[in-house]
């Protein structure tokens, strides 16, 4: 079973429902099987290796999506805010490529590249016609070939590709969608890019649950309010940093979004704070944190809407801290947690976090898998899991700051700065430094009509967590650099605080 299996089940059997597009003026899932089906032929005629997507958030992207499924070439999408040096090295690694690109990036196409306008591939899918690609049955595309090619964000390296074959997506679709499940009524609202995992997992579940998507090609809060308005959207994923610009959007106004019953978040951690606001600014909505990564095709743990509910109002520590966890495995996942000497670690402990499950590619290419004789896969991120089976992730496993012989997770800090009115963005990172093997430095950017001053702050960490872990210096910054899904590029802020002098950094810089 592959991706062009799932787009002919949803043809079948919901073809007339608008699976793509706004209110009236959307595409039905008949039609979206017909221009894949096109968009296949062109592929072919053009003896596509992989099926290239440079193009912002639209329906773009599961037509050339399910084009490649039914020509059998992976679909690859590629982080368009990158540079064109940067573009066209991803791109040279590629064999045979056929680029689609948005108008204002087929420029950035270097020389030797065969690329087409995606308005010149939706024409021409469409010229070709229905039936151009055969019975999808026919498709000789096997389970076990890649479906996608995504490259890792590369924030502490070069990006590597990950392969994810076809009978990795349609795990995850299986085990996490009831076929048919959505109402002719509902609609998602996608705001993720389309080079990250959450947007590849969108577009099959959403096609496989019958739900129509509503593209936001380029997030602004107000926009998205709009349009979730609107459109009637009853779900809608986003990152941290989108939902605490919604919330903060709001000022404490009603969302006016009736119909809005859930919003998933993932792709960077939430901070506890972030999500309090939000819970309190959308009370009849279920919120779900969808935890997963690249090489698991998406989501591996979920922690639902009446665990979020039910944390949120708990008093007893154990179950409040809860709404900092990423909940539990969703079926056919298996997960441990390890010491550095691989011994599996019990509940509460603090390890590696390791995977097992259909869904789960491990690999990369020129490498190949990085999976244990067993299947488990090394995720790379700090963990413990309680009692009931809870994941918590305390960060990757990289970025822990060792200062005089003891670990600390950057996040742990983190958390209790933005709880602190003053504070709206912060990032804890170790500087070198000759007597502690590493200082706690804290980049912090002020919110809006609040002050506060370093040793406050301080103070404030202090008051709530051991004194090892009080950062050694407080820094302004009007900004941080993140990634467009809303990971911290920690290394990147660290190499801006280190360097000569760092050992004697100040407070106030």
């Amino acid at each position: 079973m592959n991706l062009a299996t799932l787009l002919d089940m949803a043809q079948s059997g919901y073809g007339e429902r608008c699976a793509i597009g706004r209110r009236g003026t959307g595409i039905t899932f008949s039609r979206l099987a017909e221009i894949a089906a096109g968009g296949a032929e062109l592929m072919r005629s053009m003896h596509a290796g992989q099926a290239v997507l440079l193009a912002r958030n639209g329906p773009v992207m599961p037509h050339l999506m399910f084009a490649a499924a039914l020509a059998g070439v992976p679909f690859t999408p590629l982080n368009y805010r990158l540079g064109a040096s940067q573009i066209n090295e991803l791109i040279a690694e590629l064999d045979s490529p056929v680029i689609v690109a948005d108008p204002d990036y087929l420029d950035v196409v270097g020389h030797g590249f065969l690329a087409v306008s995606s308005a010149q591939f939706f024409a021409e899918s469409l010229r070709l016609g229905p039936g151009a690609a055969g019975d999808p049955a026919e498709v000789s595309t096997r389970d076990d070939d890649p479906a996608v090619l995504l490259f890792t964000s590369g924030t502490t390296a070069r990006p590597k590709i990950v392969p994810i074959r076809h009978e990795n997506l349609v795990s995850y679709v299986l085990q996490t969608v009831d076929f048919g499940s959505a109402e002719e009524s509902e609609a998602a609202l996608v705001t993720m890019p389309p080079y990250h995992i959450a947007a590849v997992a969108s577009v099959l579940s959403n096609l496989y649950a019958a739900r129509r998507v509503v593209y936001l090609p380029d997030f602004e809060p107000r926009e998205w309010l709009r349009l979730a308005r609107e459109e009637r959207i009853s779900a809608a994923m986003v990152v941290p940093t989108m939902l605490a610009r919604v919330v903060d959007s709001l000022a404490g106004q009603s969302s006016g979004t009736p119909t809005l019953r859930t919003i998933s978040y993932g792709g960077a951690r939430m901070p506890e704070a972030v999500l309090e606001k939000a819970l309190r600014a959308f009370p009849d909505v279920g919120f779900v944190n969808a935890y997963g990564l690249t090489e698991t095709s998406s989501t591996i743990a979920v922690l639902g809407p009446e665990d979020h509910r039910a944390a949120l109002a708990a008093d007893d520590p154990a179950l409040r801290a809860r709404l900092s966890s990423v909940g539990r495995p969703i079926p056919g996942i298996e997960v441990q947690v390890r010491a550095a000497d691989g011994t599996v670690l019990g509940p509460g402990l603090t390890g590696e976090l390791w995977v097992r499950g259909p869904q789960v590619s491990g690999e990369y290419v020129g490498t190949g898998s990085v999976l244990d004789g067993e299947g488990w896969f090394p995720t790379g991120d700090l963990a413990h899991v309680d009692d009931d089976g809870f994941v918590f992730i305390h960060g990757r496993a990289d970025d822990t700051i060792i200062r005089g012989g003891e670990n600390i997770a950057p996040a742990e800090v983190e958390d209790v700065l933005l709880h602190h009115p003053a504070v709206a963005q912060v990032g804890v990172v170790g500087i070198p430094d000759d007597e502690w093997g590493q200082r706690l430095v804290a980049a912090v950017v002020p919110r809006p009509g609040h002050t506060a001053t370093a040793d406050e702050l301080k103070s404030y960490v202090r008051s709530r967590l051991r004194s090892s872990r009080t950062p050694d210096a407080i820094v302004w910054r009007d900004e941080l650099p993140h990634t467009a899904t809303g990971k911290l590029l920690r290394h990147d802020l660290a190499a801006s605080l280190a360097g000569p002098g760092s050992s004697r950094l100040n407070d106030d810089e």
